[in-house]
């Protein structure tokens, strides 16, 4: 027990020592974090009035790493939860601030000090800050992206000191802000994620790290590079030559020390460089293996030291082929809009961002797009650790790319200085010049240009796709890499599909992007919208409100629906969960495709209150898919199946191909069993076996099996790759031969004959012809992003009630799955405010409108029975079964005693159908 305990102790101390000798010592940076006093300077008189020059000042005390928000300082807002754009586009700051705030602290300085350089750091600030030490200026720094660095030479003394920050948050270039038509306020415009009130928030403050280090223990900007064929790691540091400098390294992985030694620098252009031959037991940093190592570098002769982490990674197009050393790789991405509900600023910690990051790897992404902005270290080392792909883009939304030369300034700088801070990173793969950009492309294709030839180890693009007239169709000269809704051929994500082309899953984008000679990586895919939580209200405990959800409940509550809003988030959600299926597997059948960003895993409460996610803005899960579930179709290796619809007569065969999207290594020996039940009831089996499943998306195998049915059934297809996690399953649908039952019930399209039917005490089916228009336009999809931005059908799923005996024939959920398409297709929606019936087929309202909506209703209509539906139930039945089946159940219902309607309306109520 004592030897134990010893070689325990000696280990603890080992790995002190080691760490201890590794870290910089404490007393070469002093940390400003702590209490500082804040001024509010909205008359923008602290300048003049030469504020900086005092040594107190009469200002609030707050914590720094902080902002005004957090700390409760700025104008209360005025609004109430109405529904208007304003309340509606997204969330409400608390309080608000725009302008110029003065921080002012006390420190203390070492004696040994007073004759150093020093580097102050800000990491995070938005976006202009000035800095005076003991009433002398540093100047000005801008940066939406990187920390802002000040030199402090001469201005300090042994003993308290003072310093003086301003920090402007106001909008400083014009040329750069997004300014379109849809968006109804000021306040919309900005540099977007970057700077904007719908997502992070225009903030007010200094986040991350607030230091004074001495410059001579610091060795900055240096730079790393790898490469993979030849297992070398080149590093440069910034500085001019000398007799001869020598450079000390020391690689580790956690705590081994794997490498160690000392070179001289060879000089070129006032940068020195050394190159390191890694042994061959290193390993490459990949999506599945994120090997990470600690470099520890010193100037021998000086103090100058730093330490890093870097991994062996190297990202290229080859030959129109996305590949990560050496490997292809398939991006499955999901979109940052930088939204922070609670803080109203960005995270900042590399705890933070593990956190969030885990939720998205947990749902089988392997990739980030960061929309228009730039998250700090913290980000980076997360996505290191976990083998995450990073876009970067610039703080960049606009209109009118080039007109105005500030602008254009800053962005380069902006794209430097991102380049330096965060170039190391193994994770940072891809970076664009901002998102959707119109205007000058020339300007655009030199600045990819420039930033390539000053950095090679990632790939670039000029845009995140471009709705500009023959910008987004093709690649730019520049592109690395290509992103884009569509191409010169057609659509390439399943918006251009889903509510036009009846459901078919042999289906993918090939033809439309296979001239591409670049990588190419669909764009924004998804953005269906959900219904929004009311119990996400209560979360809102910081600087953001959620009066968009209040003022969306009140409407629902003054409605009479309020009763009915869990079921619209989670019918709505099923929905859109069934689309971001089809649309991912889609991507993944394509053998061209090299990725997909999709929009998103989350809810965006900006732009329209976009509450396009499975999770809620808090990365928490609506209760409507697990990340399992999801896992089964985003995920290194995807069985896929190809087959032609998701409705068969019974007697037909279900045929499918079997394709595997895999993008990890071969399979060799594999074997892939399906099966088909109904429910727990097995109706069919088998198995696909070969020799291997290459990298890539190749079909393996294909099968067919008879489906059968006395009644109409729902059956799941299921396959799965034998010995691993790897299974997918589809819904199905299979009906009878049916003829229309003989009864009373009647049939009509008439609402003269219906009047007359319904008077004589009889059932009727009343199926308006569709040319008649009643009621308004309907489609399968739900609303795409938000009705505030778009306008579209008034749809955002189908909720019914499965157990009603009116479905006892025509099996459903209680949400819209694809034997709904049809019918959706061929209905209109009606409006049912003035009626007090209960749709038996609601269509959930966007949540703008709140209305009381359907497809189909039954009531007690004077002396008979009435049920009334806008679903074509009289064309084409033959060759559309869902709506042959449907038609069939229905008036079997009718012809049931279990047909006795709660509601009771007249004739007069009917006809007034006719007039929505």
């Amino acid at each position: 027990m004592l030897l134990t305990f010893m070689n325990k102790l000696f280990l603890s101390l080992s790995a002190a020592m080691i760490l201890w000798s590794c870290s910089e010592p404490a007393t070469h940076e002093i940390s400003l974090a702590g209490e500082w006093q804040v001024m509010l300077d909205s008359l923008d008189q602290g300048v003049a009035k030469r504020w900086f020059e005092q040594q107190s000042t009469p200002g609030v005390v707050m914590q720094l790493p902080g902002t005004i928000d957090e700390n409760g300082l700025g104008v209360k807002h005025s609004l109430e939860p109405q529904m208007n754009d304003t309340v509606l586009f997204n969330l409400t700051r608390r309080q608000y601030y725009t302008g110029k705030v003065w921080y002012h602290r006390t420190f203390d300085l070492p004696a040994d000090w007073n004759d150093e350089e020093l580097l102050l750091t800000l990491e995070r600030v938005l976006w202009r800050s000035s800095v005076w030490i003991n009433g002398k200026s540093l100047g000005s720094a801008e940066s939406l992206s990187t920390p802002h660095r000040y030199s402090v030479k001469g201005l300090l003394k042994p003993g308290e000191n003072s310093i003086s920050i301003l920090v402007d948050n106001s909008f400083i270039h014009r040329g750069i802000s997004f300014e379109h038509e849809r968006y109804p306020t000021p306040e919309a415009q900005g540099f977007s994620h970057a700077y904007s009130n719908h997502t992070q928030g225009k903030w007010n403050g200094i986040l991350g790290e607030i230091s004074l280090q001495r410059k001579g223990t610091l060795l900055k900007d240096v730079r790393l590079y790898t490469e993979v064929s030849s297992r070398t790691l080149r590093i440069e540091v910034p500085m001019k030559a000398t007799d001869e400098t020598i450079l000390s390294y020391t690689i580790r992985k956690d705590r081994d020390e794997l490498q160690s030694g000392e070179k001289p620098l060879t000089f070129s252009n006032e940068k020195g460089s050394l190159t390191i031959q890694l042994p061959e037991h290193f390993e490459f940093w990949e999506e599945l293996n994120p090997a990470i190592y600690t470099l520890d570098l010193r100037v021998n002769g000086s103090d100058a030291r730093t330490s890093m982490e870097f991994g062996l990674r190297e990202i290229r197009d080859q030959e129109g082929v996305l590949q990560v050393n050496g490997q292809r790789v398939f991006l499955r991405g999901n979109l940052d809009c930088a939204v922070f509900p609670v803080k109203g600023r960005t995270d900042m910690t590399k705890a933070e961002w593990l956190k969030t990051l885990k939720v998205v790897r947990s749902y089988g992404f392997n990739h980030i797009r960061f929309h228009s902005w730039c998250p700090p270290k913290g980000a980076f080392e997360a996505a290191d650790q976990l083998g995450m792909y990073l876009q970067v883009e610039l703080p960049h939304w606009s209109l009118d790319v080039g007109a105005d030369q500030a602008t254009n300034e800053f962005l380069e700088n902006e794209a430097f200085s991102i380049l330096r801070e965060y170039g190391n990173h193994p994770s940072f793969v891809l970076m664009t010049m901002g998102n959707e950009l119109e205007g000058d492309y020339e300007l655009l294709n030199k600045l990819v240009a420039k930033v390539r030839a000053s950095d090679t180890r990632r790939l670039y693009t000029t845009t995140t796709f471009s709705f500009q007239k023959g910008i987004g169709q093709t690649p730019q000269p520049e592109d690395d890499y290509f992103i884009t809704q569509w191409t010169d051929k057609g659509w390439i994500r399943g918006q251009g599909f889903f509510n036009t082309v009846s459901p078919r899953f042999d289906q993918d984008f090939e033809a439309r992007l296979s001239h591409i000679d670049k990588p190419i990586i669909s764009h924004e895919i998804g953005q269906y919208a959900i219904y929004p939580d009311f119990s996400e209200i209560e979360k809102y405990t910081g600087v953001w409100q959620a009066l968009n959800f209040e003022a969306i409940r009140l409407d629902l509550e003054r409605n009479g629906l309020l009763p009915l809003a869990p079921k619209f988030t989670q019918a709505s959600g099923q929905l859109a969960a069934l689309l971001y299926k089809e649309d991912i597997e889609r991507a993944l059948k394509t053998p061209s495709m090299d990725g997909f960003q999709m929009l998103q895993l989350q809810d965006y409460p900006g732009h329209g209150t976009a509450l396009v996610g499975l999770l809620n803005v808090f990365w928490e899960s609506k209760g409507i898919m697990d990340s399992t579930t999801f896992r089964q179709f985003n995920a290194p290796v995807v069985p896929l199946l190809r087959f032609e619809k998701a409705a068969y007569r019974s007697g037909e065969l279900f045929e499918a191909k079997v394709q595997v999207a895999n993008f990890t290594k071969p399979i060799e020996d594999f074997q892939l069993n399906w099966e088909i039940r109904d429910k727990s009831e097995l109706v069919a089996n088998g198995r696909v076996v070969g020799d291997s499943i290459p990298v890539g998306n190749e079909i393996v195998g294909e099968f067919s099996t008879e489906l059968k049915a006395e009644k109409a059934k729902k059956l799941t297809v299921r396959v799965e790759l034998e010995g691993t996690a790897y299974r997918n399953q589809w819904d199905i649908w299979v009906y009878p031969k049916v003829t229309q039952p003989k009864s009373d019930v009647v049939y009509t399209q008439s609402f003269m004959e219906a009047k007359k039917l319904l008077a004589a005490g009889k059932s009727v089916l009343l199926n308006p012809n569709l040319k008649e228009k009643i009621g308004e336009p309907n489609r399968f999809g739900p609303i795409f992003w938000s009705q505030l931005m778009f306008e579209q059908p008034s749809n955002m799923g189908l909720l019914v009630d499965p157990e009603h005996r009116a479905f006892t024939d025509f099996p459903t959920e209680y949400h819209s799955n694809w034997q709904w398409w049809d019918l959706c297709t061929n209905s209109r929606i009606v409006q049912l405010g003035d009626l007090e019936v209960k749709p038996l087929i609601r269509v959930i309202d966007n949540f703008t409108t709140n209305r009381n909506q359907g497809l189909a209703f039954e009531a007690n209509v004077g002396a008979g029975k009435l049920l009334f539906t806008t679903i074509d139930l009289y064309s084409l039945l033959d060759e559309r079964v869902e709506a042959r089946q449907l038609r069939y159940s229905l008036m079997r219902y009718m012809d049931s005693e279990a047909f006795q309607p709660d509601q009771s309306i007249d004739f007069q109520q009917l006809s007034s159908l006719k007039k929505n």
